[in-house]
């Protein structure tokens, strides 16, 4: 039996593509820890940006919310209906800057167009 024989350690070489926790070794400490919040580069799967996310996440919430009630938990229920009012204000933001957005397109075409409209009145004046 070989049981009781001790085995001999061989280290393994070290990988130069292993990617580290807190970055490179000769990065500023200092800059380090600005760069370390983990809610800064937070990216969400399934944005909150799209629109057709945010209804969706909204219509899921408010169904919970119908379920809860009727199983008799109302707790449930509210906690979900208060997610469901916070993508409604979610939703409502990103409309409401749809819409500012369009609005600022319309004002740039309009006096884009009325700029040429000028230009070629003056080129058919002269």
């Amino acid at each position: 039996m070989n049981n009781n024989r001790r085995r001999n350690f061989r280290s393994r070489p070290q990988k130069n593509n292993f990617r580290r926790r807190n970055g490179s070794m000769n990065s500023n400490s200092s800059t380090n820890n600005l760069t370390n919040n983990g809610n800064v580069n937070f990216n969400r799967n399934g944005s909150m940006n799209n629109m057709h996310n945010v209804e969706k996440a909204m219509q899921k919430f408010l169904q919970l919310a119908k379920d809860a009630q009727s199983n008799g938990d109302p707790v449930l229920a509210q906690n979900y209906l208060q997610h469901a009012d916070h993508y409604l204000r979610r939703l409502n933001e990103l409309s409401d800057r749809k819409e500012t957005t369009v609005d600022k397109t319309k004002i740039t075409e309009k006096t884009v167009s009325e700029n040429d409209a000028q230009k070629k009145l003056s080129q058919v004046n002269n």
